[in-house]
């Protein structure tokens, strides 16, 4: 095997996001249902034999060290690979949204490198690979719309209904860092169940960071008040700036999207479409 092409990085969205507590490090405690969506990145795998890692930009230019080399690096790094990738990517999911696409990216890159290198590891192997490089990697990997807790480790699959939603995200993004160090973040909603939101996944709960984000960015409120003038129930997805909301069957935007936003009717997935790439946990022959 030479090459891997079209390999797809769906984006997520939270269907809501509970900051529940923090701990004494500092980290924020979380409750949130990722729901994974088909609007995706698409990226491309070629072995090199030298060991060099190599990016080439199919569409919007990205940092010089993204999240797909630094993935790469990481896997030679914890296994002693001695073979090397070009990789293409044609970058779709909108960065600073919320819908975890360089996390999504580095996950669709451990699995494809896995495999297009020969290693083997399974998926916990690729998981703790995967966590030091940032906290949503590990859902994206196990490929399955997931109840989140803790700091993001704690990592139960549930089912969602099929469903369609109105995503959109204005020209401006949010830094995480920036949210959840503001003094008027709340950060004790109450506890809640599975059977909570199973009760109405996609009315069930608020997003914790969004009255901080509308302080932080206008636009995300400006957002939000376009999706209400179209009857529409929005919220906040993550930490960024894309807002979404439930669509009837058949229903569209009533209006034009601003310019200079972004906007998409997606669907969601039942799972990754990556879902068995790695080895199942008994049978890895490595890592």
């Amino acid at each position: 095997m030479l090459a891997l092409y079209d390999v797809p990085a769906p984006a997520k969205l939270n269907l809501f996001l509970h900051v529940t507590g923090r701990r004494p490090d500092g980290y924020h405690l979380l409750q949130s249902v990722f729901m994974l969506i088909d609007w995706h990145d698409t990226l491309h795998f070629e072995r090199r034999s030298d060991g060099a890692l190599s990016r080439e930009d199919l569409a919007e230019p990205l940092p010089a060290d993204d999240l797909t080399l630094r993935a790469a690096r990481a896997l030679q790094q914890a296994t002693g690979c001695t073979q090397g990738a070009h990789i293409g990517v044609y970058k779709r999911v909108p960065a600073q949204a919320g819908m975890g696409g360089g996390s999504s990216d580095a996950a669709s890159c451990l699995l494809a490198l896995n495999r297009l290198w020969g290693l083997g590891l399974n998926g916990s192997a690729l998981e703790r690979i995967g966590l030091a490089l940032g906290a949503d990697v590990p859902f994206f990997l196990r490929g399955r719309n997931a109840w989140v807790e803790g700091i993001g480790e704690s990592i139960t699959p549930v089912q969602v209904p099929a469903g369609r939603f109105l995503v959109v995200k204005p020209a401006g993004g949010l830094a995480t860092a920036d949210i959840f160090r503001h003094p008027a973040l709340k950060r004790d909603c109450d506890g809640a169940t599975i059977a909570d939101f199973a009760a109405s996944p996609f009315g069930f709960g608020v997003n914790s960071l969004e009255s901080v984000a509308r302080w932080l960015s206008p636009e995300v409120g400006a957002a939000l008040d376009w999706l209400g003038s179209q009857g529409l129930q929005g919220r906040m997805t993550g930490s960024g700036s894309a807002v979404f909301a439930p669509l009837a069957p058949h229903q569209q935007a009533s209006q034009a999207v601003p310019a200079g936003w972004t906007a998409r009717v997606c669907g969601n997935l039942e799972v990754h479409p990556l879902v068995g790439w790695a080895p199942s946990d008994d049978s890895s022959v490595a890592g």
